[in-house]
């Protein structure tokens, strides 16, 4: 349950945080939050990790003159670990996928690794595109995809897309915006409304498909 607290706190409190992380570790802040991002996109078992509020914090306090960091050194450095991460997840997925589905080690039934296939071959360049602006389902995708075999040619260009979109977006609209005085006086509000905002839509798919099953 601590942990839980430390997390949610973290995240609705992450412009005082990140405050404070700039002012103790100064340029080390670029390798902290590179590492952040890489771990949110590139393993599965840290979804929890904030990806959308900490790019538009991160921007808003670079634009304050005193932070002594550059946004562009940021912007690019985030964009690879975004990349980054992804790859690795993708790769971690075709590792383990053949495994999970194969032999004796057959943990999950051959007819999920041939849906998932077939997913990525008709969905995946937007759903690798669009996964990047959905917490959880952005740290999925790129291993479900490695699961699903999809074509690695395929994946790399959808995933460097993908990457600089979600990187640059937020943390250039944290970066001009976050500043904005209704901004800063409201930040908890706006970074709860970014995290809603970025779960909004796979909500209203799940609830569309319900419905879509309950018609007769």
């Amino acid at each position: 349950m601590d942990v839980i607290q430390t997390i949610l706190d973290f995240i609705f409190h992450i412009d005082d945080h990140l405050v404070r992380i700039v002012s103790d570790y100064k340029t080390w802040t670029y390798l902290i939050l590179f590492l952040i991002i890489f771990a949110e996109t590139g393993f599965v078992i840290t979804p929890f990790l904030p990806g959308d509020s900490l790019l538009f914090a991160t921007g808003a306090i670079i634009a304050n003159p005193e932070s002594g960091l550059d946004i562009m050194v940021m912007c690019i450095l985030l964009i690879i670990a975004a990349i980054l991460g992804d790859l690795v997840n993708y790769h971690i997925g075709k590792y383990i996928g053949p495994k999970a589905f194969s032999g004796k080690y057959r943990l999950l039934k051959k007819e999920y690794l041939v849906r998932t296939q077939q997913f990525f071959n008709k969905y995946g360049g937007k759903t690798i595109i669009y996964a990047r602006f959905i917490p959880i389902v952005r740290t999925f995708a790129p291993f479900i995809a490695g699961v699903g075999m999809m074509r690695y040619n395929k994946f790399a260009s959808y995933n460097v897309i993908g990457g600089i979109l979600w990187i640059t977006s937020f943390l250039f609209l944290g970066y001009f915006f976050g500043g904005l005085p209704v901004i800063k006086d409201n930040f908890t509000y706006v970074i709860l409304g970014i995290i809603v905002l970025s779960v909004l839509p796979p909500i209203i798919e799940l609830i569309r498909e319900k419905m879509k099953k309950s018609k007769p």
